[in-house]
């Protein structure tokens, strides 16, 4: 959520900070700002709400402002509504302190009318603006240091932040502080940038450093030094990004979503490739860059998916092959719930925490929470550095590269073929399938993106299908195991882009209530790709289409007779049932894709939705 961007060297800054904004539209905003200082004048505030675009035109494209050295701000509102006098950056009356902030300052209302009671007047209703006058408050109380005055800050402070500054006293400088909201720092030979996602600053450099929880920087032109809450200089490496700026280009697509299912054969193939290879006509895994033992293995009871979003859909459809294979009891719980539960759970568990971004907000906390009752943890994660992969005991990365639209694809994709090879190595250590099975299944599992590909070649067909449901006011998925946690990943894709209320049904479920919901016309999506549960799902849809529903089949070839029950069947590969979702979430993914189109919305960016959520 939000977007940071800071600049400081030799060029002019608010282009390239109006450019970095650009590329971090997909975090979702409601407004935007930027504030550039030219030498030792006082910065030049411009601020505008709606699209960046209102942003661009007042500054001439950033043209008209002069200065070196800025920051910007894309605001997704939490604390005061939309406006020009909400948006960032903010300012101190006197302009000795300017800055930008992502996150939630929990205690803002005490500091306020601390801030009060010491002369301070409020022109919004933001929590950011009492931060910064915070900031000016110990900045001036004490030795004029921005380093000592962000350090008295942010130990007062209680809630997530990342902080962008820049003081009166200190041109071409920025300073930058960080809690639990994802920062990072890439420096140049004669620049300097700041941001809060990578995209903002690939254009520039690859080398990134990442900034961890309550650690603050000051950037120059050319240089980053970086300290910790006491004042010290702390020394990082910095990371290189493998991915190239055109990774996050709509390269002739018309919108990121529809460029992103089309990478899922990449995607998944890249990262499987990560963990299995083939010699001699043999597969292997290898998790060695986990640092998972065999005896760790062997020693867990119990697994624990802890997600939220599709991500938390991955490790529902997770949990059935991983039981199924492994013989590990696992639950699936939302990160959101499990931070603040106190159920007991037993010494010997994993925790595996699922996040594209690594800096998810509930998932972040479940992690924390799992670490200080010690409990081991896996991180499921796509951004190399971030803050769970950092902390989790273990680490395995997805290669899906940059996902740019708000609903995933290819994240999701990737995390799901990664979650498949999890459940064969456990069941392969524990001894719960033999090598041949071990073999059958790889054979299958490397088959996935030849069969996204042909599962792909449908979407003509699904795209005339999916205009026809434009008008729909409701769209009810059903299935049963792992065809279940498919339509869960489906109904989502389709309520978050194309706004119509739909959703997400255990078949079995239909008769405790649900179908009093079917009526006359009503769209109902059912998926059956488990071959055991084939009969007894078609027997549910026959029931809702007695009631007048209108259906919709997804299914693996072969099943043909289903013509005679549903109004519309998508046919995907054929393959082994436990890897079945990997192909069944593709039609459904293009479906909410092209009614959204159908219904003039924008796909990439919907409403209320941002792509990394960082706050509660």
């Amino acid at each position: 959520m939000c977007g940071i961007v800071g600049y400081t060297g030799k060029k002019k800054a608010a282009p390239i900070l109006l450019d970095g904004l650009e590329k971090l539209e997909y975090r979702g905003y409601d407004s935007a700002g930027i504030a550039v200082r030219d030498g030792d004048k006082d910065a030049t505030v411009v601020k505008a709400k709606g699209r960046l675009k209102v942003l661009s035109e007042k500054t001439d494209a950033g043209k008209a402002i002069k200065g070196t050295c800025g920051i910007g701000h894309t605001r997704w509102a939490t604390h005061g509504e939309p406006s020009e006098n909400n948006a960032h950056p903010h300012i101190t009356d006197d302009f000795n302190v300017v800055g930008v902030h992502n996150g939630i300052i929990e205690n803002y209302q005490q500091l306020r009318e601390k801030m009060i009671r010491k002369g301070y007047k409020f022109y919004s209703d933001t929590d950011t603006e009492v931060a910064i006058k915070t900031i000016d408050y110990y900045y001036k109380k004490y030795t004029h240091d921005p380093i000592e005055a962000l350090a008295k800050t942010m130990v007062r402070v209680r809630g997530s932040y990342a902080l962008a500054v820049m003081f009166k006293d200190h041109p071409g400088k920025i300073f930058v502080a960080r809690k639990d909201s994802p920062m990072i720092v890439g420096v140049t030979k004669d620049e300097s940038f700041v941001a809060s996602d990578v995209p903002a600053i690939l254009k520039y450099t690859r080398n990134v450093y990442y900034i961890d929880d309550l650690e603050m920087a000051c950037l120059e032109s050319g240089t980053a030094t970086f300290y910790n809450l006491d004042g010290d200089v702390v020394e990082k490496t910095p990371v290189e990004i493998d991915w190239d700026a055109s990774s996050a280009e709509k390269e002739g697509f018309e919108h990121f979503m529809m460029k992103e299912i089309n990478e899922q054969p990449r995607a998944v193939s890249d990262t499987l490739g990560s963990f299995v290879s083939s010699e001699d006509d043999k597969y292997k895994i290898d998790f060695t860059s986990a640092g998972f033992t065999d005896e760790e293995i062997k020693a867990f009871t119990q697994i624990y998916f802890v997600a939220c979003g599709s991500a938390y859909h991955v490790g529902m459809a997770a949990q059935y092959v991983i039981e199924d294979l492994a013989g590990l009891p696992v639950r699936c719980e939302l990160a959101s719930e499990f931070r603040y539960r106190n159920m007991p759970i037993d010494k010997n568990t994993l925790v595996v925490i699922i996040s594209q971004s690594g800096e998810t907000a509930d998932s972040l906390a479940a992690l924390r929470k799992c670490k200080e009752i010690g409990i081991k943890t896996l991180a499921i994660v796509n951004v190399v550095g971030s803050s769970i992969a950092r902390e989790a005991d273990h680490a395995l990365y997805t290669l899906a590269g940059p996902e740019i639209s708000v609903a995933t694809t290819k994240a999701y994709s990737a995390q799901l073929a990664l979650s498949y090879v999890l459940a064969i190595e456990f069941a392969s250590v524990r001894g719960t399938i033999d090598e041949e099975k071990k073999q059958a299944l790889l054979t299958e599992l490397v088959t996935i993106p030849e069969k996204i590909k042909k599962t792909l070649e449908d979407k003509e067909r699904i795209q005339w299908f999916a205009s026809k449901l434009a008008a729909q006011k409701d769209i009810f998925f059903i299935g049963r195991g792992i065809d279940y946690a498919i339509c869960m990943e489906g109904s989502l894709k389709m309520k978050e882009i194309s706004y119509i209320h739909s959703e997400a049904y255990a078949a079995g479920e239909l008769k405790h209530g649900t179908i009093s919901l079917i009526e006359e016309g009503t769209f109902v999506i059912g998926s059956l790709t488990q071959s055991e549960l084939y009969e007894k799902t078609l027997s549910n849809l026959v029931e809702t289409k007695t009631r007048g529903s209108y259906l919709m089949a997804l299914t693996s070839f072969g099943n043909y007779s289903i013509e005679d029950q549903a109004d519309f069947v998508v046919y995907v590969p054929k393959i082994d049932d436990h890897f079945a979702a990997s192909l069944a979430i593709i039609p459904l993914q293009l479906m909410g894709y092209y009614v959204s189109c159908a219904r003039g919305l924008d796909v990439d960016k919907p409403r209320n939705l941002a792509k990394s959520v960082t706050v509660e």
